[in-house]
């Protein structure tokens, strides 16, 4: 039997879910697309450097995965970057290829040389950036915006805009931004860009239907990062109020605390939501690993997708269902992403895990041995404060049987 909350062998979710009114019944028939932010936003990630062939791999990988709107990088920041921006656009026709560009006709005339689809337009709006970093008004910033906007559509590009720190800008700033843009230089979409990761998924909604009705229906886009935790979930908040498109970058990278990750977006849509898309989950474990190894930022053992004990079990209780039913483990099935479930050996394991790794050694122990062999695992794994290696176990093994 296949629902929408329950495949076999493969996932089992709330079927609350997908209830009548549903989020997930608001989903159908909308087109979704991400964003994928890696290669500029990403890099940003202190102390992370993507050469012109790391974002080539990375790219070509995003691609297999069904993500076809990439940020290639800012050309202005450097030759390498111009050099990857036109080496993506050119070996991969069947992507949208955005460039990231100041508010510059010179940094337009750059994304438009590598050859991009379209520039991503940042500007500052938030009242702290005006008032402390920039001393601008919105009015500079209108000014600012009308020639870049204008000059980069005239040149063929898609323009985005990017007002960064929206999610602090004063209101009345915002909607004076937003009348002149309408009255002067409406772009292709906008971004509700929430830089600094402190807003609400409500203050996330809001946003987006205001700049909705405001600018007539033009595409919004979401940008968020994760200081609070909240990055994937307020782009999810911002796609049920009627963002178009979610940026997002793989295993969440990004300044500071990162932006909202790319394979945690999928995974969610497709099986939270049941949306159907075009982006495939079992492709973006190997992004994921590309992107870890050229970063030199590893997971986290709990990493939501992709962390590498995801499908690990300490607890006695279940285990024999680890191997056997994984589904009434977990929610997903680890050989649906290629994964093995793994039993681990410590101070909360049970008769249950030293039986399962007994069994795979071929050795047959009664009951008080298995009790006493048990003992032992639970002593060291309090006296090691961490897991027991499969050596570890055997010494102990041979100290009972």
């Amino acid at each position: 039997m296949s629902t929408r909350y329950y495949k076999e062998d493969e996932y089992w979710v709330s079927p609350f879910n997908f209830k009548e009114g549903s989020e997930a019944d608001q989903l159908k028939g909308r087109a979704v697309e991400i964003h994928d932010a890696t290669l500029r936003d990403g890099e940003q990630t202190p102390g992370v450097v993507f050469s012109k062939d790391d974002k080539v791999a990375i790219a070509e990988k995003l691609i297999e995965a069904g993500v076809t709107r990439i940020e290639a990088g800012m050309p202005a920041v450097s030759n390498m970057d111009y050099e990857a921006v036109a080496e993506i656009s050119r070996r991969f026709p069947e992507a949208k290829v955005y460039a990231f560009a100041r508010a510059m006709n010179q940094d337009i005339d750059m994304a438009r040389d590598a050859g991009a689809t379209g520039v991503v337009i940042e500007i500052p709006i938030g009242e702290p950036k005006l008032k402390y970093q920039f001393n601008w008004t919105w009015e500079k910033v209108l000014e600012k915006s009308i020639g870049c906007i204008n000059y980069a559509k005239s040149q063929g590009l898609k323009a985005v805009y990017f007002p960064y720190d929206t999610t602090r800008a004063d209101e009345d700033d915002l909607d004076n931004l937003i009348k002149g843009l309408m009255e002067n230089a409406v772009p292709d979409s906008i971004g509700v860009v929430d830089t600094m990761g402190c807003a609400t998924a409500s203050a996330i909604q809001y946003l987006v239907k205001k700049f909705k009705t405001m600018m007539n229906g033009i595409q919004v886009e979401v940008h968020t990062h994760n200081d609070f935790g909240t990055a994937v979930a307020n782009e999810l908040a911002g796609l049920m109020a009627g963002a178009d498109v979610l940026h997002s970058c793989v295993n969440g990278m990004g300044e500071r605390t990162g932006n909202a990750a790319t394979e945690e977006l999928v995974l969610n849509l497709q099986m939270l939501y049941g949306y159907e898309d075009k982006y495939d989950l079992k492709k973006l474990q190997p992004l994921c690993d590309l992107v870890s190894s050229l970063s030199g930022i590893p997971f986290a053992p709990n990493k939501p997708f992709c962390g590498p004990r995801n499908y690990t079990r300490e607890s006695g209780i279940g285990v024999d269902l680890v191997m056997k039913k994984p589904l009434a483990m977990f929610a997903t099935s680890p050989s649906y992403f290629g994964k093995t479930a793994e039993v681990a050996l410590g101070k909360k394991s049970g008769k249950l895990s030293v039986e399962y790794y007994l069994e795979k050694m071929g050795i047959k122990a009664d009951a008080d041995q298995v009790a006493q062999i048990l003992a032992l695992v639970k002593d060291k794994g309090i006296k090691e404060k961490r897991l027991l290696t499969i050596s570890e176990f055997e010494e102990l093994v041979k100290e009972v049987i």
